[in-house]
């Protein structure tokens, strides 16, 4: 058994929760924030059986696209003085990590 916890963007999460349990999936979802944008973020929590990894990720895969969105940032120059320009950043896609499960009971 395998635990997959998959990182995904917020705007993408209801997509690839739909996805996984139309593929048959169980999935747990926890709202999180990023540490970079400060953006939130869904992180999924799926357990499933060994053989059934890579048709899980290939799932997430097809519904998390990178794309390319403009932020405000600003910097600092020194003495106070600051500036609000746009910054383009990739965003959406998934960070996936997958576990080993040692013990498993549903009770």
């Amino acid at each position: 058994m395998k635990l997959i916890t998959a990182i995904v963007n917020k705007e993408d999460s209801k997509h690839v929760c739909n996805a996984l349990i139309k593929d048959g999936f169980t999935v747990t979802r926890l709202s999180t924030t990023g540490g970079f944008l400060m953006a939130g973020n869904m992180t999924l929590l799926i357990g499933t059986e060994d053989e059934k990894v890579d048709a899980c990720i290939e799932c997430i895969a097809r519904c998390c696209k990178k794309r390319t969105e403009v932020v405000p940032s600003t910097a600092s120059y020194g003495s106070g003085v600051a500036t609000a320009y746009p910054l383009n950043v990739t965003v959406g896609g998934a960070t996936v990590f997958v576990t080993n499960v040692e013990r498993f009971e549903k009770l």
